[in-house]
């Protein structure tokens, strides 16, 4: 998964007047903190007099080592107070995300002078990057230790991981094509490479079948043994011998060819029926071991790639994602529903389930290779990025488990906070059933990137 944190460039902003020496403190307050959260960043030590943006005349500097070190963001704390021209003039020449904050101000001296007026500096400065379009992140004017600066900083991170997806690009893999009765996932896809810098790339399936193939034959005695160690921990079901499973192993592994080759972050597969009729077995289980490494949407859905990508990058790449349905509302909660699907990362499984590879109890069929297995408990996000007719969204919304019925396949009961409106809504918007789903919450993060993806339009859930 896309793990990388962003690189963050840090712009102490100070200015003539107030204090120099208490603007230099608490820039380099700052630079102990981002190393004890283990951000990333590069500062001006060495390119400008005490590594401060004090005047105008630095923006040329700030901006040719920010481009030179290739920052993903910008923050710009307010040291003492704030030079808005010079903010305004680095923001918009490197055209990253921009994240203000400045520490709360203490009381005057005994004297009535003051050290620093950061929060008035502030208040120039968004002015400023309002006045040129700037989008920008603000963290509430609060004390450098107290917990609001930590956590703006660790959501602004993610939301420009998020942001980047869409505003550097991606690339999907598309093994097969969308098949007739699938016409929920008919995209707009050279919309989407102009839009957004999404390119989708097209993998042939009868190149991917046989490759697999042949991959099966070369490999049959390493797949042979990994299946042996694998019925220790897994239910194998309906296979009259292991050629279906050796091909189903040979896939994942042709799969994570595809993505280490052509620099893949997601991969959309056809599903069925081609792949099923060509290995002998429903392919679910080779989705289950490759999505905690790449993200997998099923049935030709781009879109729910790109849904899975971006929750994936909100967690920092510490969560896999699952395109998962809403299927069924519970029959007693009726603030909850059921998420399901098949083909869920391994790492989502509850450690008190066993992993069952089936029959679909669905469709009639004598193959077997559906799994089987509840996902754990835990809070999640669901998010869904979908569009028409040029007008593209992002429907996001913060979720728990819940106590449900058994049900087959891959799923989990989720709570929402008001399942009407979140029904209402996705049935009302650009949407269909498939959204996004990962663990943990992550719906700030998701917001602050729409500010900085432009064409992309936020739709919280939560109410």
């Amino acid at each position: 998964m896309q793990s990388k944190k962003p690189l963050l460039g840090l712009c102490p902003i100070g200015k003539f007047v107030f204090s120099n020496e208490d603007a230099i403190r608490f820039k380099s307050r700052l630079q102990e903190l981002l190393r004890e959260w283990d951000v990333r960043f590069t500062d001006l030590e060495g390119v400008l007099e005490d590594g401060l943006v004090k005047e105008q005349a630095h923006v040329d500097a700030a901006v040719e080592h920010f481009h030179a070190a290739g920052i993903d963001a910008l923050f710009m704390p307010h040291c003492n107070f704030g030079t808005e021209g010079a903010v305004g003039m680095i923001a918009r020449k490197l055209d990253v995300p921009v994240l203000l904050w400045g520490p709360r101000d203490e009381a005057p001296l005994p004297d009535g002078s003051r050290l620093r007026d950061s929060l008035c500096g502030l208040f120039a400065s968004s002015n400023v990057l309002h006045k040129m379009r700037i989008p920008f992140t603000y963290i509430e004017n609060c004390r450098i230790d107290e917990p609001p600066l930590r956590k703006g900083v660790d959501t602004f991170l993610r939301a420009v991981n998020v942001a980047s997806a869409l505003r550097k690009g991606v690339r999907i893999g598309h093994i097969g094509q969308r098949i007739d009765f699938f016409w929920t996932t008919i995209i707009n896809e050279g919309e989407l490479l102009d839009r957004f810098r999404v390119e989708v790339l097209p993998l042939d399936m009868l190149d991917f079948v046989a490759a697999s193939h042949d991959r099966a034959y070369r490999g049959r005695a390493g797949y042979e043994k990994e299946l042996r160690e694998l019925r220790k921990t897994t239910t194998l079901e309906d296979f009259p011998d292991l050629t279906p499973m050796v091909n189903v192993l040979a896939m994942r592994d042709q799969m994570l060819a595809l993505v280490n080759d052509n620099g893949l972050e997601a991969l959309a597969v056809q599903e069925f029926t081609s792949l099923v009729d060509a290995m002998g077995a429903y392919c679910c289980f080779a989705e289950s071991l490759v999505g905690d490494t790449v993200t997998i949407a099923y049935e030709s859905d781009i879109h729910g790639a790109i849904s899975n990508i971006l929750v994936q990058r909100a967690s920092l790449g510490a969560e896999p994602a699952f395109l998962s349905e809403f299927v069924i509302r519970h029959p007693d909660n009726d603030n909850a529903g059921c998420v399901w699907h098949a083909g869920a990362p391994l790492s989502m499984a509850d450690p008190d389930d066993t992993v069952r590879v089936g029959r679909h109890w669905i469709l009639p069929s004598p193959l077997s290779g559906m799994t089987h297995f509840r996902l754990k408990q835990g809070a999640v996000t669901l998010a869904r990025f979908d569009g028409d007719r040029g007008e593209y969204v992002l429907a996001y919304g913060d979720a728990h488990t819940c106590d449900g019925p058994h049900t087959q396949n891959n799923y989990v009961w989720v709570e929402v906070d008001d399942w009407p409106h979140w029904e209402r809504t996705l049935m009302e918007g650009p949407f269909i059933h498939h959204m996004a789903m990962n663990y943990g919450h992550h719906t700030a993060a998701l917001t602050e990137a729409c500010r900085y993806i432009p064409g992309l339009t936020s739709i919280p859930l939560n109410q």
